[in-house]
């Protein structure tokens, strides 16, 4: 089972996640950002997700948020999501990073990011030969207003754009990826999002094939797909 962790601090900006969702296979979702923090034990098994169920964990998926990662005096839960973040890279849980996920992860290892205004297009990237990415065209749909300016510790890139160095990562070792992109968003949510952010450019989704990532993903956690 994959475990989805909700980071949208606002509610009417949640519909990234049941998107995230139509892609996966057996998952729950944890409100993150209402309190639902889930916490690791000594065997890197997540409290809540095994025991009575008998439910196996297989990866984690971090969320996309409108909050940012310098705003923990607003949302101590930040502060809490990092210590796991810490605890799934030192368990070798299957992570995903994506959007917010990607920048909190690499700040909870000691990276930096930064607010440096909306990007909301079409981008041409340069993705590296990574099984996350099998099947991923380079054409991706972004929309975020921060970016991560310095990668976490033992963190290397996976995916550029001439704008950004860092639109993706992976850690040396542990199986965390994270990406800047959200996978979920295809022309199902363009209209969507072009009406709560703005959007720029080509609303030509063909060559988009960011959802991939999901199957990917699950893939690699060993999650049934």
């Amino acid at each position: 089972m994959l475990l989805v962790l909700e980071n949208e601090v606002d509610r009417d900006k949640r519909y990234f996640v049941p998107e995230i969702s139509r892609h996966l296979p057996e998952h729950r979702v944890h409100d993150v950002a209402h309190g639902d923090v889930p916490k690791i034990d000594d065997v890197g098994e997540l409290a809540g997700v095994t025991g009575d169920d008998e439910s196996e964990l297989d990866g984690v998926i971090l969320s996309g948020s409108t909050a940012g990662v310098y705003e923990s005096s607003d949302y101590p839960w930040m502060d809490d999501l990092r210590t796991l973040v810490r605890s799934l890279v030192d368990a070798e849980i299957p992570t995903l990073g994506v959007c917010f996920g990607h920048q909190l992860a690499n700040d909870a290892l000691g990276g930096s990011v930064e607010h440096r205004g909306l990007t909301a297009e079409l981008v041409d990237a340069e993705l590296a030969d990574d099984p996350l990415f099998d099947g991923v065209s380079s054409t991706l749909p972004m929309v975020h207003g921060d970016h991560v300016t310095e990668l976490g510790e033992r963190m290397e890139p996976i995916a550029s754009a001439d704008y950004y160095p860092y639109l993706g990562s992976r850690h040396e070792d542990a199986p965390l990826w994270t990406v800047q992109y959200h996978p979920e968003f295809t022309d199902r949510l363009l209209p969507r999002i072009a009406d709560d952010f703005g959007w720029e450019g080509s609303r030509d989704f063909s060559a988009v094939t960011v959802e991939r990532t999901f199957e990917n993903f699950a893939r690699l956690a060993g999650s049934d797909v």
